[in-house]
């Protein structure tokens, strides 16, 4: 497919040397206001994005010799070749996510769904093995969430070339993006998201739109990076009036400030997990409960509205295959560790823990919730993992099944945790 091309005209707009363009935006254009409302939500992860660890079943194939399977969607589909894999990813569309999965959200009591899809769902570049069809059932989504009073993130989470090295990003092991025309591109693929999910039609619904989910900042260049998402906010901008997310890059929340601000209609998306790191998995309960209360004072700094758009119950990686398919674990000491923290057997299966291991599970849950609460909102990574993975601690429906996910999400166990 032939990729549009953004005129010079477009791009010299969004330059930052440019002033920003001042908006008259009646409230009643956009049905969320992020600085009275608290977003509260989920993640629809492993559905127009793939995750092996989400949807292992995807990659059954390859389960008795892991060491061939693909890596990622990108590779999934070079492999299988693009008709078997559009039967695949079809069938894996129409069933993962239903209205009756949206209907179960808003009985939580939450408002709001991030939806993650990647560039290739809107433009085919060159040589991708990617195949499309994701669009239709984001439309669909959009239905169920305004059938089910929702609100609606829609998150662009991977980028030509990779932008983080993740196999979230549809491409593993690899970090392309800002390197030749791929920032272009990408702008490309904003420019149509906009001129689509801005207009009057979808403005009840969809909320935000996040330019790109977690580029890797400490490996990108920063003059690079903040100047595309500059430009990505003022193709949005100029759209219509919704709100504009970017990702924190995993830098430091000040490190943004120069770049706009909460009457720009933008916020950041920071993202805090506790298991990705030897050091984090090798903490105490009680180590991994204080860091959960200290956590509100991690967004301070910022000129910003905050969202945490991802967290977890999890205090390890032992989910099978967090790390990357055919990947172990920090925990267990077989990914990336040096020594071993315990073992991974008993991990992540909220069914064969004591009532007591629950309660501790729970009370670690509700001093995240306390400290998220401190900014303008959060979304939990992920609505639902499959069974059988060692990754409940990542499927919110199983935690609020299972009595560990406060419903709604204001109830409390254990008052003030932190004190």
């Amino acid at each position: 497919m032939k990729l549009s091309v953004i005129t010079s005209a477009l791009l010299a707009a969004c330059v930052a040397a440019r002033p920003e363009p001042v908006l008259q935006i009646r409230q009643s254009q956009v049905d969320f206001n992020f600085a009275g409302n608290k977003v509260r939500g989920v993640n629809i992860g492993g559905w127009l994005v793939l995750e092996p660890w989400i949807t292992p079943s995807l990659w059954n194939r390859w389960k008795n010799n892991p060491a061939a399977g693909p890596v990622d969607e990108y590779n999934l589909c070079r492999v299988l070749g693009k008709s078997v894999c559009q039967a695949e990813l079809k069938k894996h569309w129409d069933t993962w996510i239903t209205q009756n999965d949206f209907n179960t959200i808003k009985s939580y009591g939450l408002n709001t769904v991030r939806i993650p899809i990647g560039y290739w769902a809107f433009t085919l570049n060159s040589g991708d093995p990617y195949v499309q069809g994701q669009v239709a059932y984001l439309d669909r989504a959009i239905g169920w969430a305004r059938a089910a009073g929702l609100k609606v993130w829609i998150d662009l989470h991977g980028a030509p070339g990779g932008q983080n090295g993740f196999d979230n990003s549809g491409l593993r092991d690899r970090i392309g993006f800002l390197q030749g025309n791929t920032a272009t591109q990408m702008l490309a693929v904003i420019k149509k998201v906009a001129e689509k999910y801005c207009q009057p039609a979808y403005r009840d619904t969809v909320v935000l739109i996040e330019v790109l989910n977690e580029p890797m900042g400490p490996k990108l260049d920063w003059k690079k990076l903040s100047q595309f998402t500059y430009d990505g906010w003022g193709i949005i901008r100029r759209e219509g009036p919704t709100w504009v997310g970017y990702s924190d890059a995993f830098l430091p929340l000040p490190k943004w400030n120069n770049r706009l601000g909460p009457q720009n209609k933008v916020l950041v998306d920071k993202h805090r997990y506790q298991v990705f790191s030897e050091g984090e998995v090798s903490r105490s309960y009680w180590q991994h409960f204080d860091a959960a209360c200290s956590a509100r004072w991690d967004f301070t700094g910022s000129n910003k509205y905050v969202v945490v758009g991802e967290w977890s119950a999890a205090m390890t990686d032992c989910a099978r295959w967090l790390n990357g398919w055919n990947r172990g674990a920090r925990y267990d000491g077989t990914f990336q560790s040096s020594r071993s923290y315990g073992t991974c057997n008993d991990k992540g299966n909220v069914d064969t823990m004591t009532q007591t291991q629950k309660d501790d599970l729970r009370r670690f849950v509700e001093a995240q919730l306390d400290s998220y609460e401190k900014t303008h909102g959060w979304i939990f990574w992920t609505y639902k993992t499959e069974l059988g993975n060692r990754s409940d601690d990542w499927s919110y429906s199983r935690l609020v099944n299972r009595g560990i996910m406060p419903k709604p999400p204001g109830s409390r166990r254990f008052p003030k945790p932190c004190g």
